[in-house]
C-alpha cells in the first residue's frame, strides 16, 4: 500500500457545527505523534469567515494545514441532492464528494464526521491495510440491514444479515471511488428509494456498496451512546452533540470533548439549550420541503 507521505482528511460542515471542527482537529493535533503532515480538506457549506478564523487560530502545529473547499466548485450543476424526509441536514450528503475535494493524484483519503474526537494517533488508522476493498468502515450499532437502516432490503434482494456500516469514518481509495463512479451510483440509488431513507446518505451507501467494504476495528468509530471497558480510538457523537444541554449519553465522553474544545478559541464554551437543536431539526425539514418544491418547479 502506498499511502503517501501526507495524511489527507476530508470533513464536511455547515456554520452550525464549526465548533465541532475545532474540537476534532485539536484532538488529532494533540495525539498525532508521527512526522507525517496532515492536510485537512473541509467541504465548506457556508461556514462564516469568523468561524473559519477561529478554527485556524486554534491550530498550533506546523504539521497541520486546512483547505476550505467551496462545495459549489465540486458539485456538478446536474446533481440534485436527494431531498429525503429525515431531519438530517443536506450537508451530510457532501461526504459523497469527499474523493473530489482533494488533488486527483491522491490515492487515499480519510473522511471523518465533524462530531468525532480522536484519542490516539490518527496515523494508526491512516496506515490500516484494507486489502483490495474500496474503503474501510466500522459496523454500525444496528449491525445488519434488516435492523432498520435499509427498510426495503427484501425488495432489493439483500440478505437480512448483510452487514450495515456507519458512514462517519471512511478510509477511502479515492481514485478507485472516482473511477467506479460511486457518488453518482449512490445518488441514483437514493433517488430511486427516497421514501425508504432513514439515515440520509448512509442508506444509499449501504445499498450500493453492500459487502464491498473492509471492516475496521470498532474502536475506530465508537458511538457515544455506549460505555466500554476498552479504550476507544475515536468517539463519535452520533445522536445529541455534547455542545447541547440535552446530551444524555456517556458522561466521560462529553468531558473528553470539552478537554479538547477548551484548548481552542471556543474555550469556556457553555452547552447550548437543547431546544436549539430541536429547532435546527425543524429548520432542516422545512428547508427540504422548499428544496422539493423548487425541484418540482424545475
Amino acid at each position: 500500500m502506498d499511502s503517501g507521505e501526507r495524511i489527507s482528511i476530508v470533513l464536511a460542515s455547515d456554520n452550525h457545527y464549526a465548533i465541532l471542527i475545532a474540537a476534532m482537529i485539536k484532538s488529532i493535533e494533540i495525539n498525532h505523534k508521527t512526522e507525517e503532515p496532515i492536510d485537512f480538506y473541509v467541504l465548506d457549506d457556508n461556514i462564516s469567515e469568523k468561524n473559519k478564523a477561529k478554527v485556524l487560530a486554534s491550530i498550533h502545529s506546523e504539521k497541520i494545514s486546512i483547505n476550505w473547499v467551496d462545495v459549489h466548485q465540486i458539485i456538478p450543476p446536474t446533481i440534485k441532492l436527494p431531498v429525503d424526509n429525515t431531519p438530517f441536514p443536506l450537508t451530510t450528503y457532501l461526504r459523497l464528494f469527499a474523493p473530489y475535494a482533494v488533488p486527483p493524484d491522491l490515492d487515499r483519503i480519510l473522511f471523518l464526521d465533524v462530531d468525532t474526537i480522536i484519542l490516539t494517533d490518527i496515523s494508526r488508522l491512516w496506515h490500516t491495510d484494507i486489502g483490495d476493498y474500496l474503503f474501510g468502515a466500522v459496523q454500525d450499532f444496528q449491525k445488519v440491514v434488516s435492523h432498520g437502516g435499509v427498510p426495503n432490503y427484501k425488495e432489493l434482494g439483500m440478505a437480512p444479515d448483510t452487514k450495515y456500516f456507519n458512514a462517519g469514518v471512511l478510509l477511502i481509495k479515492a481514485r478507485e471511488w472516482r473511477d467506479a463512479d460511486v457518488t453518482n451510483r449512490v445518488f441514483a440509488c437514493s433517488h430511486e428509494n427516497i421514501k425508504h431513507i432513514i439515515y440520509a446518505d448512509q442508506y444509499g451507501l449501504n445499498v450500493t456498496l453492500a459487502n464491498q467494504w473492509f471492516e475496521l476495528d470498532p474502536r475506530w468509530n465508537w458511538f457515544s451512546l455506549f460505555e466500554t471497558p476498552d479504550d476507544p480510538f475515536l468517539i463519535h457523537f452520533v445522536s445529541t452533540k455534547p455542545i447541547f444541554t440535552s446530551y444524555k449519553y456517556v458522561p466521560r465522553f462529553k468531558t473528553l470533548f470539552y478537554s479538547y474544545l477548551n484548548q481552542t478559541t471556543w474555550k469556556n464554551h457553555q452547552p447550548i439549550n437543547g431546544n436549539y437543536n430541536n429547532i435546527r431539526k425543524v429548520y432542516n425539514l422545512v428547508k427540504k420541503v422548499v428544496f422539493r418544491s423548487l425541484n418540482v418547479a424545475n
